[in-house]
């Protein structure tokens, strides 16, 4: 493997990590430094939005795991990190904001300063970071920098900012352009007015080489050959390969071990090193069970560093074994224990996951506890991807008493709309106990407003929220505290209809029940009782017979073999399945098929247990 020969010395290192808001081209702005850096080859091709490295991340076009990197600049090296925008994944955010010196702010030029903004911003605020703010998507039809760059100074001093804070240096940039400028006038070549400005702004890491080793792990990764790896920033001395260090804690116990494995990171690649020094931003191997927040320090110099405090998680779902009449056809792990056994595999790096084992209703199940809906869907996924097979009741919130009262998440939930549909979304978020605290309409017939709604309430609204903005709307949510438990919130309006007996769907029955409702299976597709096959259009639920064929005579008649015309099914993807169960439902998940399901597969078993 490569070594990395040379050390920077701290003078020549500045570390910083990229925030905004989801979509405001984070992952394209890393692409343009990367591409105009030293790290490529000029032949080496390189991936659109390269950091984005996991399969989930370049379907979806978000970032959800953070990334490092590391650009030679003339004779710096600038460490930088790639966040999630989405604020399901903030724990990743809070933990990296701590390895570095300032944060690049990306303010989208035409949107101007949006929810997540706001979020990452004041974590980066709270940590007595200095962010640069960089103007991005200049070359937007719409753009309008002045305005965004007044907005997002209003957001400094809404969010508390300091006199130091609120003199930020800015540019204006196009990361998919691929060119910074410092005054929008100037002609648009490169990216070096934002690597000049990252250089002159950003302060160099603190700590000297010749102090005793000290460091923090922020993140951790698992790689099977040499167990658990922490990453952090070395925030005093060096560290070589096989030196004896001691862990502390979270109880400030501590162990002595040794580093196995030192790896940094160049452009895309983590390089293996024989050693590291202070302000590099490493993952050191050896330490089998450390966990997010310890301290790595020299065994003749204890040294323990506070604690990093995480966000705890306000949202549950229960994981079982699949037990409908299809298990196993498709997928290849189906018993509790694999499933088990790779719940605490991802807990392991996934530390804002909580993974406890409970009984619900009568079955054995794991239950997963994470920051909100998306965060919960992105791990169903990838282990439907390594061939698992299971079933999750529907989400729930993690309710918490303080001071002797019960209380539930709220969210702020900004909402931007056709100010045509904006009455009805009021109306509906008010049913579902939001409160609104702010309303505008601009000159193209937007309408923005910001809610603080139970998460109870939101659970199931945002396919309503679609369909009643035909699709125009924007919704984005972020946990905003604990406050006392409101009152009864409505679930969904419609019944489902429920399938009466196994076998085939037929192209017949589902032309006979299209009037009824909506659809979610195609024609020939396996299904078995109890599957829900559709949304009935009342509120209660239906029995019917998808299976059904017509009857066969040997009478000909003419008009009576019309070709039938079928509506296109509805298939709900992960999140949308996770949004319409309701208490008495499940998901059925297998590595090719996304089912729903009654809790209780017959008639029978469900009227005994109402």
């Amino acid at each position: 493997m490569s070594q990395e020969k040379h050390i920077y010395p701290p003078e020549k290192i500045r570390n910083v990590a990229i925030i905004a808001h989801i979509d405001h081209g984070k992952t394209t702005m890393l692409d343009a430094l990367l591409a105009q850096s030293d790290v490529f080859r000029e032949n080496e091709k390189v991936a659109e939005r390269a950091m984005d490295s996991n399969t989930l991340e370049q379907e979806r076009g978000i970032t959800i795991f953070s990334k490092h990197t590391s650009l030679p600049y003339k004779d710096y090296k600038i460490n930088i990190i790639d966040t999630p925008g989405h604020a399901d994944f903030s724990g990743e955010v809070e933990r990296v904001l701590g390895m570095v010196n300032s944060t690049l702010l990306l303010i989208d030029a035409q949107e101007g300063p949006m929810p997540q903004t706001r979020f990452v911003l004041s974590l980066a605020l709270k940590l007595g970071l200095k962010p640069l703010v960089v103007l991005n998507k200049i070359d937007k039809p719409h753009a309008n920098p002045d305005e965004a760059l007044n907005k997002t100074f209003d957001l400094f001093v809404e969010l508390g900012a300091n006199d130091d804070q609120l003199d930020f240096k800015y540019c204006f940039a196009s990361g998919s352009g691929g060119y910074a400028m410092k005054n929008i006038d100037d002609p648009k070549e490169n990216m070096a007015p934002l690597f000049e400005l990252i250089i002159a702004e950003v302060p160099h890491p603190p700590g000297r080489a010749d102090q005793p080793f000290l460091m923090q792990a922020s993140t951790l990764s698992y790689d099977d050959f040499v167990g658990r790896q922490a990453t952090g920033r070395i925030l005093e001395g060096t560290i070589k390969k096989n030196q004896t260090f001691t862990l502390i804690n979270s109880d400030g116990h501590p162990s002595n071990f040794k580093a196995s494995k030192i790896e940094g990171y160049i452009g895309l690649k983590k390089i293996e090193v024989d050693e590291a020094s202070v302000g590099d931003i490493v993952s050191i191997s050896g330490a089998p069970e450390v966990k997010i927040g310890d301290t790595f320090c020299d065994p003749n110099h204890i040294n323990q560093l506070p604690p990093i405090s995480l966000g705890r998680p306000t949202i549950s779902i229960d994981l079982m074994v699949n037990s409908g009449p299809l298990v196993g056809q498709d997928g290849k792990h189906v018993t509790m224990s694999k499933l088990r056994d790779r719940l605490q595999r991802e807990k392991r790096a996934n530390i804002t996951l909580g993974i406890e084992d409970v009984e619900d209703g009568e079955e054995e199940a794991v239950r997963i506890a994470g920051r909100g809906e998306l965060h919960l869907s992105i791990l169903i996924e990838t282990l439907r991807r390594e061939n698992y097979e299971f079933t999750f009741s529907k989400p729930k919130v993690i309710i918490r008493e303080i001071d002797g009262v019960k209380c539930e998440p709220y969210e702020s939930v900004h909402v931007e709309v056709p100010e045509t549909s904006s009455g009805a979304v009021i109306e509906e978020l008010s049913k579902r106990r939001g409160e609104m605290q702010s309303l505008s309409t601009n000159e193209h017939n937007i309408t923005s407003m910001q809610f603080l709604v139970p998460s109870r309430g939101l659970m199931g609204y945002r396919n309503e929220f679609l369909t009643v903005t035909k699709g125009e709307g924007i919704l984005t949510a972020i946990y905003d505290s604990y406050k006392p438990m409101k009152g009864d919130i409505p679930g969904r309006k419609n019944g489902a209809m429920i399938s009466i007996c196994k076998g085939k769907a037929t192209a017949y029955a589902m032309y006979t029940l299209q009037d009824r409702g909506t659809i979610f299976v195609k024609p020939t597709e396996e299904v078995y009782e109890g599957m829900i096959v559709g949304k009935h259009a009342r509120d209660n639920d239906l029995i019917v017979n998808i299976a059904k064929g017509k009857q066969l005579t040997n009478v000909r008649a003419s008009g009576s073999d019309e070709s039938i015309i079928l509506t296109p099914p509805t298939r709900l993807g992960l999140e949308q399945a996770l949004d319409f169960i309701e208490d008495d439902e499940l998901v059925e998940v297998t590595p090719n098929h996304i089912r729903l399901r009654k809790r209780y597969l017959t008639e029978v078993e469900r009227k005994r247990k109402k």
